[in-house]
């Protein structure tokens, strides 16, 4: 697995953990061979995608993520299945991620690290850095939810609350690196997106066959970019032609990706780039400026799929109705 900047193509440094390209500000991105069938999910996660990949990773940290159940229900008259990823240790897909992340880290010697996060990838962060023996900072915008925040400081991460739109916390995360601090970023490091490719690899696995369609909440779209790429590694001689149809869905309030599927949009940067930050239940999903809007965006139009943008009266009641099916999820999901 290659990892380099998109910008100006520097590979990623021999030493430290740095979120971004030092020669330009890029961001990182990984590649790989989408010509070669990868590797069984029922390899634990890291392995498959570092340790396998030439990365020198020489303990996996691991809290038993992935593998969740697939349930299978009637909806609308149709055959859906249900990925139950709650199911992860800290009760969200941000697990997957997570664990190739801090294992990265881990062999790069970091022994301190920061993350911004609304709630899950916070709780996530902190959970794997104390399973890693890394000292955590969460910075959480003032409106997070509570039991996010408490599951946060129960791992032992300090926890920072910072007034403002959602980037506010990102860029008070960001101001810890002039001190020293590793920003690691769930949005900003490549390394995520090789774990969120699991869930693509456990499905066709679940299904015995590739599913004819893939929907998923979309933020900063982490999740639904390294599912597509785990399609394509799983099925890449007839990926594009028998592709699983990519459904993102987002909050109409806050909904950059689904308002531009043509990939027009250009993010402003900093706070600017954030007015159009509407307030929704979906906290999770609520980024009015995806870092990897462009490969987001392609990946779904590679797909076949679509966009959504779901009006904030109908989020809660699609919450309810999956209650009545026994699946109890947050409003993102």
């Amino acid at each position: 697995m290659d990892v380099a900047c998109t910008q100006c193509k520097s590979p990623y440094p021999s030493t430290g953990a740095p979120h971004v390209c030092t020669n330009c500000g890029g961001l990182f991105d990984y590649s790989f061979d989408s010509t070669q069938p990868a590797a069984s999910s029922r390899a634990h996660i890291v392995p498959m995608h570092l340790r396998e990949s030439g990365w020198p990773v020489s303990e996996a940290v691991s809290l038993g993520e992935g593998h969740t159940p697939l349930v299978r229900a009637k909806v609308f008259g149709r055959d859906v299945w249900f990925k139950c990823e709650y199911q992860n240790p800290t009760g969200s897909f941000k697990d997957r991620g997570t664990a190739a992340l801090i294992s990265f880290l881990v062999s790069r010697g970091v022994t301190e690290a920061v993350e911004d996060s609304s709630g899950n990838a916070g709780a996530s962060f902190a959970a794997y850095a104390a399973r890693a023996g890394i000292r955590a900072k969460v910075f959480v915008p003032s409106t997070a939810s509570g039991p996010k925040l408490a599951q946060i400081k129960a791992y032992g991460a300090e926890l920072v609350s910072v007034d403002g739109p959602r980037i506010n916390a990102s860029l008070a995360a960001q101001k810890e690196t002039e001190s020293g601090a590793v920003y690691a970023s769930h949005a900003h490091m490549p390394f995520t997106l090789a774990g969120y490719s699991t869930i693509a690899h456990e499905i066709v696995e679940q299904l015995g066959g590739m599913p004819s369609a893939l929907i998923l909440p979309a933020g900063q779209g982490g999740l639904l970019l390294g599912a597509w790429r785990g399609f394509l590694s799983l099925n890449p001689p007839r990926a594009r032609d028998e592709a699983t149809r990519i459904v993102g869905v987002q909050a109409e309030a806050c909904s950059p990706l689904a308002k531009d599927e043509e990939g027009k949009r250009r993010p402003a940067e900093g706070v600017e780039g954030m007015k159009d930050e509407g307030r929704t239940v979906a906290e999770g999903v609520r980024v009015a400026n995806p870092l990897r809007s462009e490969a987001v965006r392609r990946a779904v139009a590679e797909s076949g799929g679509r966009w959504i943008a779901v009006p904030e009266d109908a989020i809660m009641a699609g919450r309810d109705a999956l209650a009545r099916q026994g699946l109890y999820v947050e409003p993102t999901s």
